[in-house]
């Protein structure tokens, strides 16, 4: 053997292996997780070494929504769409960035990846119906048939294993333990309104709180949450052990291949014999500091909605093995959210990331220090983030304020703040909104230019009684009238600021996840400097350079190609290529 520390032997066995699999697999998030299922399907030995003490990673607490371009889920539901219109947009979308391989491998298996999954285990998705692409402005765009979400799951199938499900975030679950999702959401808010409503509330409480009888939390699991347990329980349906507190330490070589690893932590480390590999899917680089500091733009923040085990090892296993790291093709170094700081229960902070609830309803814009818009609001969170970069440049908009009046919070809330507040006072003093009687007020609280505040304001309601914002186009993306009031006329997403007392709330950038990642090929194969692979080494998820190279197309951007290039990862390994 080539590498020096082959020579080391194991005391468990006289070959220097504690243990021999034909794939292991690192990290149980739903990429890794994902390439496990699969290749345990087609008949691998395979084990998932898991950092954690629960699966999941940052799918689990993500919305659980996959990009699917052609799936199978939403021609039947009667939605049409097709890889070639997908193209279409990713090609304007992307412009001469990226691998358009990658694009085609993804483009033409995504469908057929899900489809094998529906077919051979526990995983289940519904089409999303409308939910429009990013920039629909865009050649190839399409409103509706390309997102998809994992169908609700019993986390009670899961017996004692449910305490393994990495759960939410704290301030996307209510009564302090059950999750809801978007028709949960609209049924919560119509409840007093409509009799289906007030049912479908009475059985989601109800189901609660028989769930806290036996469980800390609720049992009914929506988005990424049922993404994940659905994967879980599929591998423990094919009896893939997944070994818990088990990190990759070093990845082991022979004659230039990967034939092994060294897991777990200094008391209790394995030398594990892959025949076929090593996947690498530990989640990116999000809580590495010196990662950051290479690749994420200026200033460089510490919020982030990744996993805190995300500290990069992947990263350094793959380059420690010879592989690099793809960024010069990047628009963004990684997917990003507008995010205020909260105060959870324990007294710590969480984020809240503001996806669709409230930038993009009438009656509220975002400003810098100068009091100055410098965005759409309605436009997707990643766009969102990466204006506030822009205007950082010239004007500090770290934080950015989103501006509305009490009666935008109570039609529609803001951040963690529900619908139908009428009383702000508490979250006053927790400090997670500044509330003024006058606008000049509210400009000299949060230090932001009262002048440039009230001009913006002015100018906001103005368009809002002609209907158009001709300053940054609010409401003419069907993103931003997909998320905005139907009701509400002649701009589902313009309305007056003019109902004292008025109220700011701070966002800052955070990353969902990054996008620059170790260099693959379309079979999901680590490449070092000079393009060729690495002979038994994979990645996927967000240590794999991300396919759509720092764009952001629709919602499922991560997750989509988690799943995919997981799926052809396994297939790779286990000698099905090209099927």
């Amino acid at each position: 053997m080539t590498d020096g520390t082959e020579q080391k032997k194991s005391a468990a066995g006289a070959d220097g292996w504690d243990r021999e699999v034909d794939l292991v697999v690192a990290g149980a998030g739903p990429a890794g997780m994902t390439a496990a299922l699969v290749a345990a399907i087609e008949g691998l030995d395979v084990v998932v070494c898991e950092k954690s003490d629960q699966v999941g990673g940052t799918g689990a607490t993500s919305a659980g929504t996959l990009w699917i371009p052609g799936n199978s889920q939403s021609r039947k539901a009667g939605y049409t769409d097709t890889a070639e219109d997908a193209k279409r947009y990713l090609d304007a979308l992307l412009g001469d960035g990226g691998d358009p391989a990658m694009r085609a491998a993804y483009l033409k298996d995504g469908p057929g990846v899900i489809d094998y999954l529906e077919a051979n285990s526990e995983v289940r998705f519904i089409a999303c119906g409308r939910h429009p692409d990013y920039r629909n402005n865009l050649p190839g765009s399409a409103v509706d048939g390309r997102a998809i979400i994992p169908e609700t799951f019993d986390g009670r199938r899961l017996g004692r294993d449910f305490a393994r499900v990495r759960p939410p975030m704290e301030e996307f679950m209510l009564l302090g333990g059950m999750m809801v999702g978007k028709v949960d959401i609209l049924n919560l808010l119509d409840r007093w309104k409509k009799l289906s409503a007030f049912r479908h509330t009475a059985g989601l409480v109800l189901r609660y709180m028989l769930d806290r009888l036996r469980f800390k939390r609720g049992t009914r699991l929506v988005m990424g949450n049922a993404l994940v347990a659905r994967l879980f329980y599929s591998l423990k349906k094919q009896n893939v052990p997944v070994q818990f507190g088990a990190p990759l330490v070093e990845l082991l070589k022979d004659d230039g291949r990967v034939v092994g690893a060294v897991v777990g932590g200094d008391g209790a480390r394995q030398r594990i014999r892959a025949r076929k590999g090593v996947v690498l899917a530990t989640g990116g680089f999000a809580h590495a500091s010196e990662y950051r500091r290479a690749y994420m733009p200026q200033p460089i923040l510490p919020l982030s909605f990744a996993s805190e085990h995300d500290t990069g090892d992947g990263l350094r296993l793959g380059e420690a093995a010879g592989a690099t790291i793809r960024s010069d093709d990047h628009q963004s170094p990684a997917f990003w959210s507008p995010a205020s700081v909260t105060k959870r229960r324990d007294g710590s902070n969480g984020l809240f990331p503001h996806l669709v609830l409230d930038r993009a309803k009438p009656g509220l814009i975002a400003v810098n220090a100068a009091g100055r818009r410098f965005v759409n609001e309605g436009c997707s969170y990643h766009d969102f983030v990466e204006a506030m970069y822009r205007s950082h440049e010239r004007v500090n908009t770290m934080p950015a304020w989103m501006i509305c009046d009490a009666d935008f919070v109570r039609r529609y809330g803001i951040g963690t703040v529900h619908p139908e507040t009428r009383n702000l006072k508490a979250h006053e003093r927790a400090g997670y909104v500044t509330v003024a009687d006058s606008l000049d007020e509210l400009g000299k609280k949060i230090k932001v230019d009262p002048e440039g505040l009230a001009d913006s304001v002015a100018r906001n309601n103005r368009y809002a009684e002609e209907g158009s914002d001709p300053d940054f186009g609010k409401g003419d993306l069907e993103l931003a009238r997909f998320n905005g009031d139907a009701s509400h006329a002649p701009n589902p997403c313009l309305g007056p600021i003019a109902t004292p007392p008025f109220v700011a709330l701070a966002v800052w950038p955070a990353e969902i996840a990054c996008s620059i990642g170790l260099a693959t090929d379309s079979w999901s194969r680590v490449q070092d400097k000079v393009g060729k692979p690495v002979d038994g080494l994979y990645a996927c998820g967000n240590d794999m350079s991300s396919v759509m190279s720092g764009s952001y197309p629709g919602p499922g951007t991560t997750l989509g190609p988690g799943v995919v290039f997981g799926w052809r990862a396994a297939m790779h390994a286990a000698g099905k290529a090209g099927v």
